[in-house]
């Protein structure tokens, strides 16, 4: 399937999250991060905080969060300037690795001579950042990257009329690859393709 989607489309729009990279990779450093600056603002055991806050992630997301774990460790609301700024600004100790069989999609993708443009949702600052800290093999200097937060979100269509528009393309020459049902509707109501991540990263495994 990708070959045939290479040769007939001419520009490829890819979400961020879960789509080329685990979002959980960011996520976990983070929490990381700041079960560290707990321990040293209020000598609090890191290990303690981190596992409790990794465990309230894979069990129910990352929704209220920080408030969970504040409940939990009597950490002050103060502390919620500085979650909000590591969530945004961290430095993270280890590279966001992208999926192999995505990076290798890319790659293809590269290689035909095709466009490849990413179109994220979220907080563009905090997008923009973890953009910087994926490993990105090379492929970066390949990717144009629009932020729906600098248009509308998904599944508003404003962000893909603009890159059709500044880039010159038709909506049959695009495709989307997204993972959320956000995605697929913005891509239905831009007239452009749609496919599911999850649909490449299978077919990359034949």
């Amino acid at each position: 399937m990708p070959e045939q989607l290479l040769k007939d489309k001419q520009a490829f729009v890819f979400e961020l999250d879960n789509v080329l990279y685990p979002e959980k990779d960011y996520l976990l450093q983070v929490y990381y991060l700041f079960a560290q600056f707990i321990e040293y603002g209020e000598q609090l055991n890191s290990a303690d905080i981190v596992k409790y806050m990794q465990e309230q992630y894979l069990a129910e997301g990352p929704e209220n969060l920080f408030e969970k774990t504040a409940a939990e460790f009597k950490i002050p609301e103060k502390y919620k300037v500085n979650f909000d700024l590591v969530m945004q600004n961290a430095k993270l100790p280890l590279k966001l690795l992208i999926y192999n069989k995505a990076l290798t999609f890319l790659q293809d993708i590269v290689a035909a001579g095709k466009q490849i443009f990413l179109f994220v949702d979220g907080d563009s600052l905090m997008q923009l950042n973890k953009i910087k800290q994926v490993e990105w093999n090379g492929l970066e200097k390949n990717l144009i990257v629009y932020f729906s937060e600098e248009s509308e979100p998904k599944p508003g269509t404003k962000g893909i009329e603009m890159i059709l528009e500044r880039h010159n393309l038709k909506p049959e020459q695009v495709l989307m690859i997204g993972a959320k049902a956000a995605d697929q509707e913005c891509a239905r109501n831009a007239n452009v393709g749609y496919l599911s991540v999850s649909e490449v990263l299978e077919e990359k495994l034949d």
